[in-house]
């Protein structure tokens, strides 16, 4: 497979085949072990993704969805006469055990505790019900990352009669699904547990009630109310399962075929597989992924709010950094903190760049191949993210005009108009810049000994030929460390000049900043600095 030529298909997969990416790895395994090679009879692969709909999409939603789909595209690749198809699955039947934090009119709620989520009031007025107005931001979130998917309700398959069939089978499979169930329980919960959550006729709550007699031919269950007993056919919407025999019960009834869920549920997945079996479904395969962790290494939880929010990653770069961190290692724990941005965008437009000079698997296994479908944007950005910031950082501006400037002088012919990705990082950055470097920002003076490297530095920039290279003044700026025995390493130099110049204990490779800022202007930085003046 040549660089510019069209890839062949029959080729594509080939290469697919050997490819280390983790998304082929799940591929094959899909495509060999469940599906043998054929279409299920289904008429298609089904994957699925699940989702909570009591509280809004989060980072751990994309994740899910972006990497399901990266499996997806795998095996297209891999097996393009198979069909397949994305659900992202809402249970938003389940009832509500406490009012979000996070809403407003909390008070028009509070009533409805413990109805489903679809049969609640929309504290936000917006639809008809709070499970209606999530899964509508749901699916907003998702559109507007142009996934390819299919939404479904868990109220509108229960209620259509979707699940009848699977349902009736549970019923029919009592004693084994209930047996799968009971040894993970409490002996209290174990004394009244069913797998059948009754909706009761009255009230529209879900109850969890013991079932004191069940009928497989009338498919129906009875609970006592109030001293009555209270028949209730298990079909149409009339009662729902606990989550665990719901999951394996829709996993045998839409017959999922790969789905991947977090750490935290490997014993959920243990158990909901076992209920799948025992209706005579076969589970899905199953990818277990790690869980992200924050600033101090301590699992994010959505009530502690120690996250970070997707819409918060965007606010300082562009969405394929976040495909690439979600990319990266699913397997390995990683901090999901602020702090990860800049690298994330600086490696994400380093593997774009790498892409059309790379052929046959290379390809393949570049991340940029993933984030794209294995289409690639070719347009490049002259000038990486941390270069960019530290570019904010010195200019003291939260103009874009100014900071292109510098970028059009230093990659001629780049604008905001003919290099759009580079626009976009202008205001990411700047962005950045406000929110995270400058209130952390901390100059200090040059000692007499940094003092005398500056001038020296600036000295031998004087004596540059005009038109030095990046790597030409990175050496310029090796050599002047060298001479100067205050350093003990070139680390320790290039942290001064980062401490003193940009008021960070870290910063860019001085030889692309020195070329993106421009000599002269790099010169009158450091005689600034070289004489004690303010550098804020």
């Amino acid at each position: 497979m040549s660089r510019n030529a069209p890839p062949d298909p029959a080729a594509l997969a080939e290469l697919a085949r050997h490819s280390a990416a983790w998304p082929f790895v799940e591929a094959r395994g899909l495509l060999d072990e469940r599906l043998k090679g054929r279409t299920p009879d289904k008429g298609y692969v089904l994957f699925e993704t699940g989702y909570g709909p009591s509280g809004l999409p989060h980072i751990g939603t994309f994740g899910e969805v972006v990497r399901t789909t990266m499996v997806r595209n795998a095996l297209k690749i891999l097996a393009p006469h198979i069909p397949s198809r994305l659900f992202a699955f809402s249970d938003d039947m389940d009832g509500l055990r406490k009012v979000p934090d996070n809403i407003p009119n909390k008070d028009k709620i509070a009533p409805h505790l413990g109805k489903p989520l679809t049969s609640i009031p929309d504290p936000f007025g917006t639809h008809e019900s709070f499970g209606h107005h999530n899964n509508a931001r749901l699916r907003a979130f998702l559109d507007s990352f142009g996934f390819e998917y299919e939404f479904k309700s868990a109220t509108e398959c229960y209620r259509a009669g979707l699940f009848d069939k699977a349902l009736l089978t549970v019923l029919a499979h009592y004693d084994e699904v209930i047996n799968v169930v009971l040894p993970t329980l409490g002996p209290e919960r174990r004394a009244t547990y069913s797998p059948f959550l009754p909706l009761c006729p009255k009230t529209g709550i879900v109850l969890q009630v013991p079932i004191v007699h069940r009928d497989p031919d009338a498919g129906t269950v009875v609970y006592e109310d109030d001293g009555k007993k209270i028949e209730v056919p298990v079909t149409g919407g009339r009662c729902k399962l606990q989550w665990k025999a719901d999951w394996g019960m829709r996993w045998f009834a839409l017959g999922v075929d790969y789905e991947m869920s977090g750490k935290d549920l490997i014993d959920s997945v243990k158990l909901s597989s076992r209920i799948c079996r025992a209706l005579g479904g076969a589970p899905p395969v199953n990818l277990t992924y790690e869980l992200f962790l924050d600033d101090k290494g301590q699992k994010i939880s959505k009530s502690r709010g120690n996250g970070l929010a997707v819409e918060e990653w965007l606010k300082y770069a562009p969405a394929e950094s976040l495909s690439l961190f979600m990319f990266q290692k699913p397997k390995t724990a990683k901090r999901l903190h602020f702090d990860v941005i800049p690298r994330a965008v600086d490696e994400y437009l380093s593997f774009r760049e790498r892409f059309p000079e790379q052929e046959g698997k290379d390809r393949l296994n570049n991340p940029a191949w993933h984030i794209h479908d294995g289409h690639p944007p070719t347009e490049g950005a002259p000038v990486g993210f941390g270069t960019l910031l530290n570019l904010v950082s010195v200019c003291h501006s939260s103009d874009p005009a100014a900071l292109w400037h510098y970028i059009s002088r230093y990659a001629p012919g780049a604008g905001p108009d003919s290099s759009p990705m580079m626009d976009r990082l202008v205001g990411h950055a700047i962005a950045y810049y406000h929110d995270f470097i400058l209130p952390a920002t901390r100059y200090r003076k040059a000692t007499a000994d940094e003092a005398a490297a500056l001038r020296d530095l600036k000295a031998a920039l004087e004596q540059a030929p005009p038109g030095a290279s990046a790597d030409d003044l990175q050496t310029l700026a090796y050599e002047v460390g060298k001479r100067h025995p205050c350093f003990p390493d070139l680390k320790a130099w290039f942290k001064a000049l980062y401490q003193i110049l940009l008021g960070q204990d870290e910063g860019p490779r001085m030889g692309s900043f020195m070329a993106l800022y421009g000599v002269p202007e790099t010169i009158a930085l450091l005689d600034k600095a070289a004489t004690g003046q303010d550098m804020a």
